[in-house]
């Protein structure tokens, strides 16, 4: 079948056995119907990667557009709120968004619901779109009969972590772009330029050998590291390769993602306030978003720990889980812990006393939302002469190296 893909499925007949299998279709919903023609009562229905097919090996590293993701709940929200079939708005969706993930997923969710799957349950099928605590309001929507209001609060949540990623994006985007035109002409010095001033070095030493001497130190250093760059690329190419892959599963460990958090943290020059300030904003909007969908507290607690994207945030709400599982307060654990400042253990507290946690919590991912522009613009004001100065400081060193020994020949000379 030209096209088609394969499809796993599990389903039953009407007297309780189950069966599974494998099917060719161009579309869940084609794979549905013709289990449906089969008598079949479809459990579950999902698509075969191909380890060999160079599309699915990049879907594996292809994330979801935050942006197209928000358009999708808000538009999502309004289409049930209008009181549009869930089948129809989802149709409505598959052929409006732009973001082919959205779009295969938006696909898929349809198929399933009509083979008697919950909205929940389809979107678990797609973990890469709709993380947990995604689902996780959803669910809670669909309990409490509130869906629409369930997609607007993700929606809101999505984009303010959006505009959040890219405002930081944003900040860094023209030290990143000096750093990478540095590194592009410095590899250029040291390839085609230096090699030409070392033949000339050398041509000087044999015309004149009486007259040589020893290559100053710093001449020296800029020779060896241009003759290990061009005689041994084959090399160090590899090897830097195998060491980025290395540190990448390195820092997928448990130990890794622990140091490595610690170490970000530490950076000085204000790198480590501002991820400190990234990570917190995340982290109490995300909560704040769990909190109002009605999602079960301690619920609520793990997915916000597990979705922070920061390994010692998800160790404290640990603590926090311990904590409020024994009947405890959320606020005590949070002010022991010292990623998190003083304000944001006072402000739970406060909101754990009235009642009103999610409006705390709100509060507070407004205010580093506010501190990390604020940050952001003062790290990038830093960075900016910081980047221009070190550039600047190599040039410079190359430059004086390779004329040093040129100085000293012709000294001799004349």
């Amino acid at each position: 079948m030209a096209g088609a893909s394969t499809f796993a499925f599990r389903a039953m007949d009407l007297n309780g056995a189950a069966s599974a299998g494998e099917v060719e279709a161009d579309s869940k919903a084609q794979v549905t119907e013709q289990l449906r023609q089969r008598g079949l009562i479809v459990l579950e229905v999902s698509e075969k990667a191909n380890p060999f097919a160079i599309e699915d090996l990049f879907k594996r590293f292809k994330k979801v557009d935050m942006r197209e993701l928000a358009i999708f709940s808000r538009q999502f929200a309004t289409l049930v709120a209008s009181g549009m079939p869930m089948l129809r708005a989802l149709h409505t969706l598959e052929e409006q968004t732009q973001d082919e993930m959205i779009k295969e997923a938006a696909a898929g969710i349809r198929a399933d619901i009509e083979a008697g799957s919950t909205l929940e349950q389809a979107m678990s099928r797609h973990p890469q779109v709709f993380d947990r605590l995604f689902r996780a309001m959803i669910r809670s929507g669909e309990e409490s009969g509130r869906l629409d209001e369930a997609l607007d609060r993700i929606a809101y949540q999505v984009e303010k972590q959006d505009a959040l990623r890219r405002q930081v994006k944003s900040a860094l985007m023209y030290p990143s772009l000096i750093f990478g035109f540095a590194a592009v002409v410095l590899i250029a010095i040291v390839t085609f330029v230096i090699p030409v001033f070392a033949n000339i070095f050398k041509e000087l030493a044999e015309e004149h050998p009486e007259e040589a001497a020893e290559l100053p130190i710093p001449t020296q250093i800029c020779v060896t590291a241009s003759e290990l760059i061009t005689g041994y690329w084959f090399v160090l190419i590899p090897l830097l390769g195998i060491g980025i892959y290395a540190f990448m599963q390195w820092k997928r460990t448990e130990r890794g993602r622990e140091a490595w958090t610690r170490f970000t943290l530490k950076i000085p020059m204000k790198i480590g306030d501002v991820i400190q300030k990234v990570a917190l904003a995340r982290w109490s909007r995300t909560f704040a978003g769990a909190v109002e969908a009605g999602v079960p507290m301690l619920q609520a607690i793990k997915l916000t720990g597990e979705t922070a994207g920061n390994v010692v945030i998800e160790q404290a709400m640990d603590d926090v889980y311990a904590s409020a599982k024994r009947g405890g307060s959320l606020a005590a654990p949070i002010e022991a812990n010292d990623i998190f400042p003083p304000m944001v253990g006072h402000m739970i507290a406060v909101g754990e006393e009235t009642g009103q946690l999610e409006t705390m919590m709100s509060k507070i991912a407004d205010f580093y939302e506010t501190e990390v522009d604020a940050k952001v613009k003062a790290l990038t004001a830093l960075l900016e002469p910081v980047m221009i100065v070190f550039v600047g400081g190599i040039v410079g060193f190359i430059v004086i190296s390779m004329y040093l020994p040129m100085f000293s020949i012709y000294e001799h000379i004349r």
